[in-house]
């Protein structure tokens, strides 16, 4: 038997959370197509570029829509989400650039460090007002996956970029990894508990990344810096693995 309040509740759900972010989505379509209105003008990319960034926002979009819990009394994303959205501006446009695989020149890797390194400092901002203005499951979800797609990208154009080898990817890789390990074995899915060590290395690897892509860095430099930032990372991973298969959790 179809549970028609059960529709008729998500349908409500849906247009609720429509109402919500609405407002602010749309202001984050207009960024995000700016940033890459921009980026076609410092690369030289063709339309396509563009219409491959606005359909990776609709994505986004459609997936916050779909994960925003209706809250009420809440009239918007709130001010930390809405400047992960702001973060979303720039990380998105340069996801596009690796699809289009553009020859980026000196001048066009010096901007992809500076854009993301706007983006990372953003990152700090909206923990820091999350914290004063209370953290919630929601943005603590949005802000982790795209600090993670950002870290993929960076990967992703770091071996582009010819310095390092294929290898490099994992950097941005194991985040998904672990995620489909987690889907394969639930108790990997389990909530971690707060971890500077783990936010650290997180850091880290943004900053290696960066440097990675700076002309001035040699590929032997490169190679070697990725390498141990790799490792460092992989370490992190292997702790929280262990504890979440430690003995007696039930695994």
């Amino acid at each position: 038997m179809i549970d028609f309040s059960r529709e008729c509740s998500d349908d409500q759900g849906w247009q609720a959370n429509v109402r919500l972010a609405g407002p602010d989505l749309a202001a984050g379509l207009l960024a995000t197509l700016s940033a890459a209105l921009l980026n076609m003008w410092v690369f030289d990319l063709s339309k396509g570029y563009f219409l491959g960034v606005g359909s990776l926002y609709v994505v986004m979009a459609g997936l916050v829509l779909v994960s925003l819990p209706v809250s009420l009394g809440a009239v918007d994303l709130g001010v930390a989400n809405r400047v992960t959205l702001g973060r979303a501006a720039l990380v998105l446009p340069l996801a596009g650039l690796t699809i289009q695989a553009p020859i980026i020149s000196v001048i066009g890797y010096w901007w992809v460090i500076l854009v993301a390194t706007v983006a990372m400092i953003l990152d700090g901002v909206d923990g820091w007002v999350a914290r004063r203005r209370g953290p919630t499951v929601f943005g603590a979800r949005f802000d982790m996956e795209l600090d993670a797609l950002l870290l993929l990208v960076l990967s992703v154009v770091v071996w582009q970029s010819g310095k390092v080898g294929l290898w490099v990817m994992l950097i941005g890789a194991l985040r998904y990894l672990f995620a489909v390990a987690s889907w394969l074995r639930p108790s990997l899915a389990a909530e971690l508990p707060a971890s500077r060590r783990r936010k650290t290395i997180c850091v880290v690897q943004g900053v290696v990344l960066l440097v990675c892509l700076g002309p001035i860095i040699p590929a032997t430099m490169a190679s070697i810096v990725a390498f141990v930032a790799l490792a460092m990372l992989v370490s992190s991973f292997v702790a929280d693995v262990r504890w979440l298969l430690r003995p007696g959790k039930g695994c």
